[in-house]
């Protein structure tokens, strides 16, 4: 199972989402809005698979912090959540409406953290 940062400016939403991923067999790292979020993602860049994050937050909003994310690993994997954001959800990224089914969520992380297929069919080799 993957590690997953859990960023949401609502506690109780953190810590529902946090609950359920842990009791699928992720990992989870928490923040408060996007600068925290682009902190703690800079902290562990290796080591987080996927970033689950609200887009209306204050201090720095999800598409922001996407964005940074992105300067520090342009291939970094996003779920964006909205409860009718103005703001508009960056491109490449999963899109859940709020209120949404914890089954859905779960449904997105699963796909999102499959491995990507290889080229040509044939395995990498390190010599």
């Amino acid at each position: 199972m993957g590690a997953i940062l859990v960023v949401d400016d609502e506690k109780a939403i953190r810590d529902l989402l946090s609950m359920v991923l842990t009791s699928a067999g992720h990992r989870v790292l928490t923040a408060g809005n996007g600068a925290e979020a682009v902190a703690v993602y800079r902290s562990y860049p290796d080591q987080i698979d996927l970033v689950v994050t609200d887009l209306d937050m204050p201090t720095m909003d999800g598409a922001q912090e996407i964005l940074r994310i992105r300067m520090t690993n342009p291939d970094a994997r996003f779920i964006c959540m909205t409860g009718g954001s103005a703001d508009p959800c960056p491109a490449g990224v999963t899109l859940l409406k709020k209120p949404f089914a914890m089954d859905q969520l779960l449904a997105h992380v699963q796909e999102l953290l499959r491995p990507l297929p290889r080229r040509g069919g044939k395995s990498a080799r390190v010599a």
